[in-house]
């Protein structure tokens, strides 16, 4: 359990965080959530020992485990396997000691570091970071690639893949989605939701924060309100809310001016003085119910394009890839000496008024086919054709990065129209939440969410009438996700996405293509089916791996003693067993997907209790029952999804 009582935090002169009290049981799952710049890295600074509370306290429990994602990386020489393997700190240094040992030639201390290996599970770590490092999309050639040979983006995985490894009763991810794809989202995902202690996460992705919290503590105004249930619930608690207070104030405000009313007109008659100083009083003990604020901070819209026209650009039997020297859509590993073929035979073509997410495994080439798109990345073979009007709006990390140190958003808007009257560059740039001396104000100290937000911006400027955007949301929070989301939803021209933010992908786009094994082709299905094709495809891999090792097991067996031919009394038998096999699955099917449908109704009748605003002025036990209830029976489904996958796919082969 932990404890935040009257606990108050500032940075600077500014008060964060004020009185709040709170208590976070062991095994919660806790979204935090709130505008940037509310407190919530600075909660998670506190919990870490490296801030220290201005008023009240903080108590952990005794000699608490707790994991967290370092913010650099060093560049070090080490293979990123072995990088991701000192997460657990306490089999590190018994790995550390076994080698000394052996070195010296000292059994026993190698008995002894044998020993306390085997206790920690040792001797499978390795495998088990290969598998998170595979989870997270590093292809396994490149665990043993030194941690220096990777860019910016992989290093943070790394550093994710380090802080799941290590063993911890409390883990805390500050925004653990930035710089990962919607396949390790989605792998993730799955993973924090197997995770036994108590987890902490900062995030702005909505669907993520759906799929593993059963908690979340919204920080705003210096205060901390703790909801039970995931962010769709957070939401329509919080709506609910919002309208009674705005209610209650409206009721309130009648109030006031009829007393007010009462008073202007008797105060000064002897008769009525008594009464009049009555009201006075109720007037001045009224507490002042604050009325509704509007939530969202700031709404912007992409301009009409000059014109768009039918057939806009298409790419026709090309290679795509990148030529020799150059280190590659991936950043893992140094530069290839030879041009790398990343997609073949792609042929994609864009009409006024498409609306495409790009979807695939990490690696599999979409910011590939989004550079051949722009034209950054010529084609290794094969033709891009763009009608003469085409006008991109091109958004990539880069483009952020790419930002001048020191210039303010006046500065890099005025180089794109040096022409331009002062006033209407102004005018634009307040329309971005970029108003007054904050358009004067040098990016070097803005946020990432804010350079972000400059960078649409300027491709916003020119009007185009395509946009190609390559994880547009990193570093975005939840008002400006749902912003960009409407103004993409409202956007004229032709758009291609690629995000692992799903709530912006379902929003925004109409089809989807799935680029995978070098190939870009149409996918026909949703968010849904793509996550299920996704868990079928790790299935089947698995189904390869175990059959290549049985037949590598076998092999001498199958050399030296060929297997006889069946007899076909034999045949029927085993086509009889193999019927009867099916028939028991498929009723097995039939069971899951029952009990599946009863879950599903339990959970809805739960979460429209949990959404009742009175069920938290009772019993806290109840709520407790309520929520240890919801999380049991969505563990007892996860369970019975993968079963039923697993069946469908044995009827399937």
């Amino acid at each position: 359990m932990i404890a935040f009582r009257h606990f108050a935090l500032r940075r600077g002169s500014r008060l964060l965080l004020s009185d709040i009290d709170l208590v976070i049981q062991s095994g919660w799952r806790l979204g935090v959530i709130g505008r940037n710049g509310c407190g919530k890295s600075s909660l998670f600074a506190a919990l870490q020992g490296q801030v220290e509370a201005d008023a009240g306290d903080l108590d952990l429990p005794a000699k608490l485990r707790l994991a967290s994602v370092a913010q650099e990386t060093p560049m070090l020489p080490d293979p990123a396997i072995e990088y991701v393997l000192g997460g657990d700190e306490e089999l590190a240094a018994a790995l550390r000691d076994e080698a000394d040992a052996q070195e010296r030639g000292d059994t026993e201390a190698m008995a002894r570091a044998h020993h306390r290996i085997e206790e920690l599970h040792g001797y499978d770590a390795r495998a088990r970071a290969g598998r998170l490092l595979h989870g997270l999309g590093f292809a396994p050639e490149t665990h043993e690639y030194a941690v220096k040979e990777f860019s910016g983006g992989w290093r943070v995985r790394l550093n994710l893949a380090r802080a799941l490894m290590a063993p911890s009763e409390l883990l805390l991810l500050d925004e653990p989605t930035n710089h990962l794809d919607l396949d390790a989202v989605l792998w993730l995902e799955e993973w924090l939701r197997r995770y036994q202690g108590t987890l902490l996460i900062i995030s702005h992705d909505r669907e993520f924060l759906d799929g593993v919290i059963d908690h979340t503590l919204h920080l705003d105004g210096g205060g901390a309100k703790l909801y039970a249930g995931n962010y769709s619930a957070f939401e329509r608690l919080r709506a609910e809310q919002l309208r009674q207070q705005q209610i209650a104030h409206e009721r309130e405000q009648a109030e006031r001016a009829h007393l007010q009313s009462f008073i202007d007109r008797f105060k000064a008659k002897a008769s009525k003085a008594k009464q009049a100083q009555s009201r006075m009083k109720r007037l001045e003990k009224m507490a002042g119910t604050e009325a509704v604020r509007a939530e969202r901070s700031f709404h912007f819209q992409f301009a009409q394009p000059d014109r768009v026209p039918d057939s806009m650009l298409q790419i026709e039997d090309v290679v795509a890839g990148y030529p020799a020297g150059s280190v590659g859509d991936e950043g893992q590993g140094a530069a290839s000496t030879e041009a790398k073929v990343v997609l073949a035979d792609v042929r994609f073509r864009l009409e006024a008024g498409e609306r495409i997410g790009l979807l695939g495994p990490n690696g599999a080439g979409k910011s590939t086919l989004v550079k051949t798109l722009v034209g950054e990345l010529e084609p290794l073979a094969g033709e891009r054709k763009a009608h003469k009007d085409l006008k991109i709006g091109y958004f990539a990390q880069h483009t952020v990065e790419s930002l001048h140190a020191g210039s303010s958003p006046f500065n890099h808007l005025q180089d794109k129209a040096p022409g331009v009257a002062a006033q209407v560059l102004r005018d634009f740039l307040g329309g971005w939440n970029f108003a007054g001396e904050r358009a004067f104000e040098s990016v070097d100290g803005f946020s990432g969410g804010e350079r972000a937000r400059l960078a649409l911006a300027l491709i916003a400027w020119d009007k185009p009438n395509l946009l190609l955007l390559d994880e547009p949301t990193n570093h975005l929070d939840l008002d400006m996700r749902e912003a960009l989301a409407d103004a993409l939803a409202g956007f004229d021209g032709a758009l291609v996405l690629v995000s692992h933010d799903r709530h912006l992908l379902g929003m925004v786009c109409d089809s989807f293509w799935r680029v995978a094994d070098g190939v870009v082709e149409p996918f026909d299905g949703d968010l849904d089916d793509y996550a299920r094709w996704l868990r079928s495809r790790g299935g089947k891999a698995k189904k390869k791996a175990k059959a290549a090792k049985a037949g590598q097991e076998n092999s001498s067996a199958e050399v030296s003693a060929p297997e006889p031919k069946a007899s076909a009394a034999d045949e029927r038998k085993v086509a009889a067993l193999q019927r009867e096999n099916d028939k028991a699955s498929r009723q097995r099917v039939k069971k899951v997907e029952t009990r599946v449908a009863a879950i599903d109704a339990e959970l809805t009748a739960l979460e429209a209790k949990l959404a009742d605003p009175d069920i938290y002025n009772g019993s806290t036990a109840e709520l407790m029952k309520l929520s240890q209830q919801q999380g049991r029976l969505r563990g007892e489904k996860e369970t019975l999804e993968a079963e039923w996958l697993e069946l469908y796919e044995s009827l399937e082969a």
